[in-house]
């Protein structure tokens, strides 16, 4: 892996409510990232740590981002890592909007002024064909104990409300629904308590990674099942572990806005690197 890397692999660290991942800026040189790579730096004793990896690179617009979990899976989206990125790219250009090109597919972040940063996550995918389930089935609620609801991000969704999400043991019952046959590839998982009509407590079961302090595509999701199921309304504040989204569903798409923290920067070593050859 070091070949050519000789000084080094520069990363940024960042997080947005707690929410963390490591940064590769691939603008000016390719990085061959693979699972071994985005495992090895995600493990929190023995790497750097991270929910998502996340790598930056020239694309149709301002950048292309592209994400891994921790466990070196690919993620098209993931909304807390893209608005931090475009808060760096934002800083760097000078820009206060940003055409920014995913997996998903292209996306809009915005300067909210106040240190928050929005970005449009697009539309939600809402059939069963589309999220993806395994077969035909009401999306809304989904014939499983808890009636969850089924959406798409960019990646798979499936939420729960529940009267009191403290109450619900997270790192047993997530496991559980990530893998349940109905996601063939796999869920991300939340438990959500309406608090009012435009306020929604929240905790979340990543794909991939596991209990998580936030989560934007997780954020989105949950706003739109709670629109859906004519819980809430459209616009809703979102409070996580780790702090507070605010999510709009709109005619556009999904619009999350928050804060983002560059928590440091620091630079891969060829040693360490050659343990992943």
């Amino acid at each position: 892996m070091s070949s050519g890397i000789i000084n080094g692999l520069p990363f940024m660290k960042m997080h947005g409510l707690g929410n963390d991942f490591v940064v590769l800026d691939a603008r000016e040189k390719a990085i061959p990232v693979t699972p071994a790579l985005a495992k090895a730096v995600g493990h929190r004793h023995f790497g750097v740590g991270f929910d998502q990896l996340a790598v930056i690179s020239n694309g149709a617009g301002d950048a292309h981002l592209a994400f891994y979990n921790s466990d070196g899976s690919v993620s098209a989206a993931c909304g807390n890592a893209t608005r931090c990125i475009a808060r760096s790219l934002m800083e760097e250009s000078g820009k206060t909007q940003l055409h920014l090109t995913t997996d998903r597919g292209d996306l809009v972040a915005v300067d909210m002024g106040a240190g928050l940063t929005a970005v449009n996550m697009g539309q939600p995918q809402l059939t069963w064909q589309d999220i993806p389930l395994s077969h035909a089935m009401d999306t809304i609620e989904l014939p499983i104990d808890g009636a969850p609801t089924a959406t798409g991000m960019g990646n798979p969704h499936c939420t729960f409300f529940v009267d009191d999400v403290a109450a619900v043991d997270l790192a047993q019952f997530g496991p559980s629904i990530e893998h349940h046959p109905f996601f063939p590839n796999r869920t991300n998982v939340q438990v959500a308590q309406v608090i009012g009509a435009d306020h929604i407590r929240m905790r979340v079961w990543e794909r991939g990674v596991g209990v998580t302090l936030a989560s934007g595509s997780s954020s989105c999701a949950t706003a739109v099942a709670a629109a859906r199921r004519g819980l809430t309304g459209r616009t809703v504040r979102m409070d996580l572990d780790g702090g507070t989204l605010h999510i709009d569903w709109r005619e556009d798409g999904v619009w999350m806005t928050g804060p983002t923290a560059h928590v440091f920067s620091g630079t891969l070593t060829p040693a360490f690197l050659d343990t992943l050859t």
